[in-house]
């Protein structure tokens, strides 16, 4: 979905080749992302610790995405490394 995140909602937006992406953490999105990365708790234990891959990161906010405005994965991972894993 193109448009205004809502923090309150856990949403983040993202932009990717000039257009802003907003990333909704649905429960069929995690579902998704927690069979591809495995457990997300997990995930966050690696996140705190410094172990988060890239491709991680762009799996996640890939199936965040929201699926009428779809995107390639390998666009969503140049945008991370545009905006950089630490504002990510």
């Amino acid at each position: 979905m193109r448009g205004e995140a809502n923090p309150l909602r856990g949403e983040a937006s993202l932009p990717i080749d000039g257009a802003v992406h907003v990333l909704r953490p649905s429960f069929t999105a995690l579902v998704a992302a927690e069979e591809e990365l495995g457990p997300l708790y997990a995930l966050v234990e690696r996140a705190g610790a410094g172990q988060l891959r890239l491709s991680e990161v762009a799996a996640l906010f890939w199936h965040c995405l929201d699926p009428r405005t779809p995107c390639e994965r390998a666009r969503v991972g140049e945008a991370v490394v545009r905006l950089g894993l630490a504002r990510c």
